[in-house]
């Protein structure tokens, strides 16, 4: 799964240039983004141009009686989006893609605490998940415009810290992903992933297992063994 994730090293301006995001929708630094937090997306308008947006993440479908349903959501695995009801309709036309510059993964130990390591592209570019997202309101007077990240196996380089990592896009595939002109069963085929080669890995420290702290602790190198048994 992805249960965390970053967009710390890159400042508004070059993520306004490097995705359609617009110059309406807020960009903030983020170094411990969360489940239930407001995300950074690319999205389409009815027209299928593409939109900057911000959507809580955890995908609630339009036909959920609780939107608290949506915590379960935040992943979806690519191998099974037919085959989901909340998220084939997705699929289908609605979906996103969600900026990042990380993700964190946790590695089990023997007779120790789980290893976090912080996850990039080996040239450390900025990048986009492929996500789902989908609007419910039901008994609100407000929208609640939710996402979840696609999920697949992870690749050779990630395999030893944990068996499944989010899709991280080609940029080439990003427009043909958006278009809506693209059926489900070819967008179903841009779910490659991010190749091994391009991938890079770095244990950091534990200030990132708490979900609610979003600072650049988060990517401290990791404590000395004396120290990171406290934790």
């Amino acid at each position: 799964m992805c249960g965390r994730y970053s967009l710390s090293a890159h400042g508004p301006a070059q993520l306004r240039t490097r995705f359609p995001i617009g110059e309406a929708v807020e960009v903030r630094q983020r170094f411990n983004v969360a489940p239930g937090d407001e995300v950074l997306t690319v999205t389409t308008d009815r027209a299928g141009a593409p939109r900057g947006e911000l959507l809580r993440w955890g995908l609630v479908p339009q036909w959920a009686d609780d939107p608290r349903v949506g915590m379960k959501m935040i992943n979806a695995r690519a191998e099974t989006l037919l085959e989901r009801p909340a998220f084939r309709p997705a699929l289908e036309r609605f979906r996103c893609l969600i900026v990042a510059d990380g993700f964190y993964e946790w590695q089990a130990q023997e007779g120790a605490p789980k290893q976090p390591f912080h996850i990039t592209r080996a040239d450390q570019a900025p990048f986009a998940f492929a996500g789902l997202w989908a609007v419910w309101a039901r008994g609100t007077a407000d929208e609640l415009r939710t996402c979840t990240i696609i999920t697949t196996a992870a690749n050779p380089r990630l395999e030893a810290v944990h068996p499944r990592m989010p899709v991280i896009l080609d940029p080439q595939l990003e427009r043909p992903w958006l278009d809506p002109a693209v059926g489900a069963a070819e967008a179903l085929s841009l779910l490659g992933g991010l190749d091994a080669a391009h991938t890079a890995l770095r244990p950091v420290g534990p200030a990132v297992n708490d979900a609610r702290y979003d600072g650049a602790a988060c990517l401290d190198d990791p404590l000395p063994p004396a120290q990171s048994a406290l934790f």
